[in-house]
């Protein structure tokens, strides 16, 4: 079978028994083109919530999937690839961070949308990496607790210096492998190009950058600028992602080793097991752990509109 004929089943699978099928930015550019919708995790969860199909299909990693099944807890949810996880996402737990805002109970905590459903039950906030300064400048607290991703929380640390970040050691191991050399060898190679980091690169790192943003962000400032050259700084199916969208720019990976193997285990062949009826984990959650996760959720919708 073709990616073509493959593709061309998963699209009369998914209409015929009724599954919206959610990818990441992340994903495989055959996988896009079968999705319903393509974005950020937070970005999917919201519009799973207003689809009218029953079964939601993600196509990302196990936090995302968390994520559509605490917004809408009546649909069925399945994970395409059930080994697709986050690195980031398991780094911290309930009761390590229990502990902490124990100790620190004048502290707001913060969490990354990047955690698990578990860990958010003992979080006062959600963010997402484009609304991380929004919504910390609008929490009346001006002590915040910012988990997983001290990476992240640094770049949001110097765009709210009005507010005192503490962080805990955390990170994204694929925006890790990013390093300084790979900015002067882009520099050198590509003078002409702008260079695009996600703010989960180290600091030192990220104040290189021509622009830094979320994914979607990244994705929306090349498709807009005028230059005709950008070197990208995240996850690198990005950059096939923009080769095929805007075929008329270079695009070139900052780093060959910025990989999600998380990411990419999901293949084409996992989705039209998934849409299929044979293959994809659903999530079970229980009544309990849906609604304590949601708390942090609903004040990031709060404090993010």
């Amino acid at each position: 079978m073709t990616i073509q004929q493959l593709q061309d089943e998963i699209i009369r699978l998914k209409k015929e028994k009724g599954v919206c099928i959610l990818a990441h930015a992340y994903q495989k550019q055959e996988i896009w083109e079968v999705a319903d919708y393509i974005g950020d995790s937070f970005g999917l969860s919201c519009e799973a919530a207003k689809v009218k199909e029953q079964t939601v299909l993600m196509c990302g990693v196990r936090f995302m999937a968390e994520t559509v099944k605490i917004l809408s807890p009546q649909k069925n949810v399945l994970l395409a690839n059930p080994i697709a996880g986050c690195p980031m996402a398991d780094q911290m737990d309930r009761d390590l961070i229990g502990q902490m805002k124990a100790a620190m109970p004048d502290y707001t905590v913060v969490a990354y949308i990047n955690t698990t459903a578990e860990l958010k039950t003992v979080c006062d906030v959600c963010v997402t990496s484009s609304s991380a300064v929004k919504i910390i400048r609008r929490i009346p607290n001006d002590k915040i607790l910012f988990i997983p991703d001290c990476n992240l929380g640094d770049w949001v640390a110097k765009q709210v210096p009005e507010k005192e970040l503490k962080l805990v050691h955390g990170g994204c191991p694929t925006h890790l492998r990013i390093t300084k050399t790979d900015i002067e060898n882009a520099r050198n190679k590509h003078p002409g190009a702008e260079i695009l980091l996600h703010p989960e690169c180290q600091p030192d790192i990220v104040k290189e950058a021509d622009f830094v943003g979320s994914t979607t962000e990244i994705i929306a400032y090349a498709e807009k600028g005028i230059k005709s050259e950008y070197v990208i700084g995240t996850e690198n199916s990005i950059v096939e992602h923009l080769q095929y969208k805007c075929p008329e720019k270079n695009f070139y990976p900052l780093s060959k080793d910025c990989v999600c193997h998380n990411m990419q285990a999901t293949t084409l062949m996992d989705v039209y097991r998934a849409v299929n009826g044979t293959g994809g984990e659903e999530l079970v959650m229980s009544d309990d752990l849906i609604a304590a996760s949601r708390k942090c959720i609903n004040e990031m919708l709060k404090l993010g509109t």
